[in-house]
């Protein structure tokens, strides 16, 4: 193997190494407290953990309306759960709360901190997920920046963003293959219209009204989960 091959096989694995942290699979994200999709607070933890028995493989913990008090209560709470299971817990904007309760990582969203402030308060271990909604050279950027996955989205209306810009397969095909990172589809994602986004290349489909605001969040996330086992998924480095 020639000097060039072996540099390329070498780029190659570290890349494979660095987001190895990221799992593939459905990525559950919680709702407000008391909304009807992730419910009262007390029932939070145990609807996470239905998801998670259900085959949810990385948690989000998101709420716009909580006070500073109540979120840190409430993903402290989380953080043990997701510890139990193995299965990483992000904090969806606060990189100060993520690295305060040693949760696994941050979401970031365009009006968040940048990529490196986040990398510099969390380390190097933690996960860094980036909305790059409709935008393709935002995806890229990210990912120079250090980013440890992407999101694109929405694809379907979503109750939670209403308004969200639209993405399409078209733009999560191409970003498949200009991009080594993991790409998670989010917005409007149910168990029925997952399948197309998996194969059109997202390694992770994040969902927070398919799962939580069903009757029985454990079967949405088992029927979610068993997707990425299909024959006809798409296996990608």
């Amino acid at each position: 193997m020639n000097r060039a091959a072996m540099d390329t096989g070498s780029h190659a694995s570290l890349a494979s190494a660095r987001y190895a942290k990221v799992p593939r699979g459905l990525y559950a994200i919680t709702a407000a407290c008391g909304s009807e999709t992730t419910g009262e607070p007390e029932t939070l933890v145990a609807n996470v953990e239905r998801a998670i028995t259900g085959g949810a493989h990385m948690v989000q913990y998101r709420d716009k309306t909580a006070s500073a008090k109540q979120r840190q209560e409430r993903a402290a709470a989380l953080c043990t759960l997701c510890a139990e299971y193995r299965v990483p817990l992000i904090i969806n904007d606060d990189a100060a709360l993520a690295g305060a309760l040693r949760a696994d990582g941050v979401h970031l969203g365009e009006r968040d901190m940048p990529i490196g402030e986040a990398r510099a308060m969390l380390g190097e271990h933690a996960i860094i997920g980036v909305s790059c909604y409709d935008d393709i050279s935002r995806a890229l950027k990210a990912w120079q920046a250090g980013a440890d996955y992407i999101a694109f989205g929405s694809f379907s209306p979503s109750p939670t963003k209403p308004d969200a810009v639209r993405a399409t397969l078209d733009l999560l095909m191409r970003a498949r293959a200009a991009l080594p990172i993991p790409i998670c589809a989010i917005g409007g994602i149910m168990p029925a219209n997952a399948a197309p986004l998996i194969r059109a290349g997202a390694d992770l489909v994040a969902i927070i009204s398919g799962v939580f605001a069903q009757t029985d969040p454990e079967a949405a996330a088992r029927e979610v989960a068993a997707l990425f086992l299909a024959p006809d998924r798409d296996v990608h480095p």
